[in-house]
Parts: structure tokens; sequence; C-alpha cells
């Protein structure tokens, strides 16, 4: 008799450190941004992968892709075992948690898959391989989400890709919280996070957001929500931004990634 190897699922386990709407600031994003492609199939599928040591994430991004498509359903996907045993009892109709990596041990394709604070602790020259690796899981159509944010979701920063690779990157914060725009960088996702360095276009990115912030600083008085929107205004002349003044608004910048790919 002969054994049949097991299949070890792909990546190595994070410390699963997650809390209630900490991804609120992506999930919005997603909605606005990919809900009419999740309209459009017939058995959209989105994956929260390594969504940590509660269940969390995965419950809220069902309830916030189904407000804009009825009929998405959510697979949590987690390299450790023990969080999937404990996120069962959590499993509803459009809901199921299952163990595996960067494989995503799906049926089928996925028409999204958000990868929320996992490859923050993988190696920069990881980055690209992951990124092939999942993108080549998506269905034609399908968005890849990855990115970064702090423990309460108050600063996020992300990176939209699809099957072809990286499009966009999207920085995202409760405006209240910031003193500058370049506080967003301790949240640039792996791909960016060591780019933050003179000669480095994020660098100067961030660099020119905070000069427009200065330069707007005389809205300040009409509140952050204004003074965002007027720096992210001047911004737009010298950045090609992806988005408009209803995302902004939200305290959301969209960038092309092409203007921000690292050097290299």
């Amino acid at each position: 008799m002969t054994s049949r190897a097991v299949r070890r699922p792909v990546g190595t386990v994070t410390r699963g450190t997650t809390n209630p709407n900490r991804l609120r600031r992506m999930d919005r994003w997603i909605a606005a941004a990919h809900g009419a492609a999740l309209r459009r199939v017939d058995d959209p599928v989105a994956v929260d992968l390594g969504y940590g040591a509660a269940p969390w994430t995965a419950v809220e991004l069902l309830v916030r892709l189904r407000a804009v498509a009825p009929r998405v359903r959510v697979v949590g996907v987690e390299i450790e075992p023990e969080r999937v045993a404990a996120a069962k009892s959590c499993e509803r109709d459009g809901l199921v948690f299952v163990h595996g990596g960067f494989e995503i041990p799906v049926a089928g394709r996925p028409m999204l898959v958000r990868a929320a604070n996992v490859l923050r602790q993988y190696e920069e020259a990881d980055v690209a391989g992951v990124w092939e690796r999942l993108c080549g899981r998506l269905a034609p159509g399908g968005l890849l989400v990855e990115g970064t944010c702090d423990e309460i979701g108050r600063r996020h920063v992300w990176v939209a890709l699809g099957p072809e690779g990286p499009r966009t990157v999207t920085f995202a914060a409760r405006l209240g919280s910031l003193e500058r725009p370049s506080d967003l960088a301790e949240r640039l996702p792996k791909a960016l996070i060591h780019r933050n360095v003179p000669g480095e276009a994020v660098h100067a990115f961030l660099r020119d957001f905070d000069r427009a912030w200065a330069a707007a600083a005389p809205y300040a008085s009409y509140g952050a929500r204004q003074r965002w929107v007027r720096a992210v205004g001047d911004l737009a002349g010298d950045w090609p931004l992806a988005d408009g003044p209803v995302r902004w608004r939200q305290g959301e910048v969209t960038v092309e990634w092409s203007a921000l790919t690292p050097r290299g």
C-alpha cells in the first residue's frame, strides 16, 4: 500500500493580529471599485487570505460586499489549522473557512483575493513571486488587493492588481489622525516600504503630498477633509491619480502603479 503525500499550504504563519473593523477602509474601496465586476458574474467568490487569529475580517467582508453584490460568497483562508477550526462556528450562508495559503485552495478562480497584513513579515524579494502566484489564481476581471494597515484601521496603504499585475496604489486614512500625509509611510506595503528613500518614486510622491498639504493649510479651518481634498487636487497636476473628488472625500487617493514603481 502506498501513502498519498499531503500537500502543505504555501506560506508561513503570520502573527494573526486582528481587530473588528480594522479593514473597513479597504473593504469600502473594494466595494466601490470592484462591486460592478462582482455583480457581472454568476458565482462571485471572494477570498480573505490570512484572516488571522479571529474571523472578524471575513465576516465583515461578506456583509460589505453583499451590500453591492448580493450573490457574493466569501472564503476565509488561513494557514494555521487551529485558526480555521476556531472560525468554523462563524460559518453561514455565503461564508466558509478553509485551511490553506498562497495556493488559494478554492474551486475555480476567485473574483477577489484580499491579502491584508500578510506580506509584511516577508522579505521584499518574496513579494513579486507571491503577487504572481495570487494573480495567477484570479478569474478574468478579478482583483488582488494587498496591503497593510495599523491595528485599528486608521491608516492603510494597498496595491490593487489584476491578472496582468499591479495597477494602482491607494493611500487611505482617518484624516483626523494625520499630522501630514507622509505619516502613511509606516503603512506602505512590503513592495514599497523600503523604497521610501530619496531617488525612489514613492518617496517623491510623499514629499510632494506633504508640500501640497502644507500649502492647503488655510483650508484646515473648514476641516481636515477639505484640506485633504485641496491637497490631493494639487497633486493631480503632477501625479497620475486614478480617482477623483468622490473618493478623496473619503480620505483616499489612488495613484497609478506605474508612477510609483520601485527602481531596479
